[in-house]
């Protein structure tokens, strides 16, 4: 079976769990979850998207602020013309505000620091030696609270790898404690 298929069907579970329950914000505690979408770049040699997945945790200190960890993938990204494919992937730490629209509906932004990591430097930056490196990565997005313990979002981060802008669209599944 196919990563796509197998990634949609247990999406489609989940939210088939969801709703059978109840549903009504948590405004503190600790969350998890994970997303799959698509990852874009159009820099230089580069101008590819492939399927991208994440998982994250963090912690709601409130309903309008919290703190946010994950791991993002964002496959392998393919050169125009000559040169070689990159995989990347990065680690981050975000702070996340939340503002609260309806008891369900919410829109958030988030801002932080990623460590990013390529298989091999990107050709297409002069000078450029390194496969991994500390830049900044901000998002935002929107969530619909199914119950008080899971949600769905929609998301759209950047994450800035030297001097190149990559993109991630995605849905996420997020599971409150």
């Amino acid at each position: 079976m196919s990563k796509n298929k197998m990634l949609s069907r247990a999406l489609i579970a989940v939210l088939a769990g969801a709703a059978a329950f109840g549903a009504q914000a948590a405004d503190k505690g600790f969350y998890a979850g994970a997303g799959v979408g698509q990852s874009y770049v159009d820099e230089g040699n580069y101008d590819d998207e492939d399927t991208a997945f994440s998982l994250f945790g963090g912690y709601q200190f409130n309903r309008y602020f919290g703190l946010e960890a994950g791991y993002a993938d964002f496959g392998k990204l393919e050169p125009r013309g000559n040169g070689r494919d990159l995989e990347a992937s990065s680690v981050y730490l975000t702070a996340v505000g939340t503002v609260p629209i309806t008891d369900k509906f919410s829109a958030y932004a988030k801002a932080g620091f990623q460590r990013w990591d390529l298989d091999a430097a990107i050709p297409s930056v002069v000078g450029n030696s390194d496969d991994s490196g500390t830049d900044p990565t901000y998002g935002v997005g929107v969530q619909y609270r199914f119950t008080d313990h899971i949600a769905l979002r929609g998301e759209y981060s950047r994450f800035e790898i030297e001097d190149t802008d990559l993109d991630l669209a995605q849905v996420q599944v997020r599971y409150d404690f």
